[in-house]
């Protein structure tokens, strides 16, 4: 079974729309909520290897974005990688 990768202009644009609509929104932050909601990623390690980021600084934004916004919902997290899986609400 092959997986059709997401298109990344198409991606880019819902980010930067996002962003637009919801300036206090970092565009990591915005990512990860539009990767949710397309279902690219739906936990912190797809997304950091996805984009190519450092799985430290995804746990950031999103520790940041689940605090601040209630948008994502938190499902579990590995207590060993700190791995965060997610969901839109």
């Amino acid at each position: 079974m092959t997986e059709t990768p997401p298109d990344s202009e198409q991606f880019m644009d819902l980010v930067a729309r996002l962003c637009t609509a919801q300036p206090d929104l970092t565009p990591i932050q915005a990512g990860i909520i539009i990767a949710a909601q397309q279902n690219i990623a739906r936990d912190s390690r797809t997304f950091a290897r996805l984009l190519g980021l450092a799985h430290a600084l995804v746990l950031r934004e999103l520790n940041a974005l689940l605090q601040s916004c209630a948008v994502l919902k938190l499902i579990k997290r590995d207590e060993r990688t700190l791995r965060t899986f997610y969901q839109p609400v």
